[in-house]
């Protein structure tokens, strides 16, 4: 089966992260490819890989990067497929950095900004599967069961004044 994801960090070290996105991939049974690319360290390989995507199947692309975070938006650059975006938490600035890096990117090249870490990781797991849930029954239903499951959670909660 053709991936219809490319998962794409800037880093390895960021795989602690992006392990609540695939999580959420595989949850909803999509299919994905997991990369190690640099916006800054290996421009040349990542505009190779992203011009190559949709040829192989891939549908959307999630970018996680920290620091400057400019992975996303340079996938943007070379694709008109979908980016979703995860700053990844920082030492200095605790992901500060990376999340205005994501968001702020110039008109026409847009990226769907996810929140600073693992919360914005699972979220880009959930976009994902929304996006492709649109042309997907299987994905959508899916979709539907998590978020029931999500709100009998909530309900079975007890609270005691």
């Amino acid at each position: 089966m053709a991936s219809k994801v490319s998962v794409i960090m800037g880093s390895a070290s960021d795989l602690s992260v992006v392990k609540a996105c695939t999580d959420m991939l595989k949850e909803f049974g999509i299919s994905f490819e997991l990369k190690v690319l640099s916006a800054h360290r290996t421009p040349k390989e990542l505009e190779k890989y992203t011009r190559s995507a949709e040829g192989r199947g891939i549908k959307l692309f999630i970018a996680a990067a920290g620091g400057s975070a400019a992975l996303a938006g340079v996938i943007a650059s070379f694709t008109t497929l979908p980016v979703i975006g995860i700053p990844i938490p920082t030492k200095a600035l605790k992901g500060l950095d990376s999340l205005l890096s994501t968001v702020q990117m110039p008109k026409g090249v847009p990226v769907a900004s996810m929140a600073i870490g693992e919360a914005g990781a699972g979220n880009a797991g959930i976009l994902a599967a929304q996006i492709l849930g649109l042309s997907d029954k299987k994905i959508k239903q899916k979709l539907t069961r998590h978020k029931k499951n999500m709100a009998a959670k909530v309900l079975k909660i007890k609270v005691r004044l």
